[in-house]
């Protein structure tokens, strides 16, 4: 035996020991935890293990074994760092805010041809900023703490519309369940309209082969065109139905058959009033839509959103969820397949209809228009300065 008796022989609780058994067997754990539940299972099998047997065991400096048997001997049950210890960062909140500072920039305009910064790319330009080296796992925390990671990007749509806040207020207030500041009846009805345009049923050169057990399904890259289609759908907000058609082409005249469609069944056909909710498309533009629309079916009133605001349209809701569940990967032998198959999820969703749970009202739309205006002041002021 190497190294004196040890002069501390904690007395393990079964609870610990679970938790010690459970740590080790973790796939991702922080490494001084799994140390510490090794030493723990070590010294509870082995009590009379000198520091210097179970440091080598437990891969750890005689002192630290020293140090924990002290501490459990104790009573202290933990395989946490006590509050205050461990190292101290060697970064002090200046440098993080440098490091945050950097990720947080577009690269292009610092005279670097990157459009994207990967974490070595920040790694880089963080230590010549700082003049003093810094590892990419530290400047991942840094990041982390945050929830910064600029290597990411996502597709964002910035209203331009001047009267946004007038045209998107009645639309979020239909969806609250009132129209010009009365609430709505039962006999109202609400349709949220578009088009799902261009459609293709690609025809792929091969077959594709199915999941097998450590493969994911694989699907041809090379297709052939067999055309496109285009999806119009109505969702009724209230209820959470579909109603749907594909037509060759968009214009007005095919949204004129879904309109009728819609319009010549219940309840749409008695309903007091029908409010459809649609964008800015060529489709159904401008007041000759709201007019066109009056005139076909009186108690039918169109309302727009905001130019560039499809997101307050609640069918995009829908499409997303066709685009995933029916039309990825695109795979289809033709048209026809494409058509019956947008049906058949229609009737699908339509056994258990259920509303989206719609939360942005117009408080959340206030509060929204207020950071934005904050942003462009910022930026205002930056250009400038």
């Amino acid at each position: 035996m190497s190294g004196p008796l040890p002069a501390y022989r904690p007395l393990f609780s079964p609870d610990f020991i679970a938790l010690a058994q459970q740590t080790v067997r973790r796939r991702t754990i922080r490494f001084q935890l799994r140390q510490r539940a090794t030493l723990v299972l070590l010294l509870h099998e082995h009590p009379g293990l000198s520091n210097v047997e179970a440091g080598q065991q437990a891969d750890l400096h005689p002192d630290s074994v020293r140090h924990w048997r002290r501490r459990w001997a104790a009573g202290h049950f933990s395989l946490d760092d006590e509050p205050g210890r461990g190292s101290k960062a060697r970064f002090s909140p200046l440098d993080q805010a440098i490091v945050k500072s950097i990720a947080c920039e577009l690269v292009a305009q610092t005279q670097q041809p990157l459009s994207r910064q990967s974490l070595a790319d920040l790694t880089d330009r963080a230590h010549a900023a700082l003049h003093k080296p810094i590892s990419r796992s530290t400047v991942w925390r840094i990041l982390h703490a945050d929830a910064l990671k600029p290597w990411q990007y996502e597709y964002w749509i910035f209203p331009r519309d001047p009267q946004f806040a007038d045209k998107a207020g009645p639309i979020l207030d239909l969806y609250a369940g009132f129209w010009e500041g009365r609430p709505l009846s039962p006999k109202d009805h609400i349709l949220s309209s578009d088009e799902k345009t261009s459609i293709q049923a690609r025809i792929r050169c091969h077959a594709s082969l199915e999941p097998a057990p450590g493969r994911p399904r694989r699907v041809e890259p090379e297709y052939e065109r067999g055309g496109a289609l285009q999806y119009l759908a109505a969702w009724d907000v209230r209820r959470g139905y579909v109603l749907g058609r594909c037509e060759l082409h968009t214009g007005i005249d095919p949204f004129g058959r879904l309109v009728a469609q819609v319009m010549e069944q219940e309840p749409y056909c008695s309903g007091e009033r029908v409010f459809w909710v649609v964008d800015n498309g060529s489709s159904h533009r401008g007041q000759a839509s709201i007019r066109r629309l009056a005139k076909a079916y009186p108690q039918a009133i169109l309302v727009h959103t905001p130019v560039h605001a499809s997101w307050l349209n609640q069918v995009e809701i829908y499409f997303s969820i066709i685009q995933r569940k029916v039309l990825t990967p695109n795979d289809f032998v033709n048209l026809a397949e494409v058509a019956e198959r947008l049906r058949l999820y229609e009737a699908l969703s339509n056994r258990q209809p259920r509303p989206f749970a719609w939360k942005f009202d117009r408080q959340k739309l206030i509060e929204f228009l207020q950071r934005l205006e904050a942003k462009r002041v910022v930026q205002g002021q930056a250009q400038a300065g």
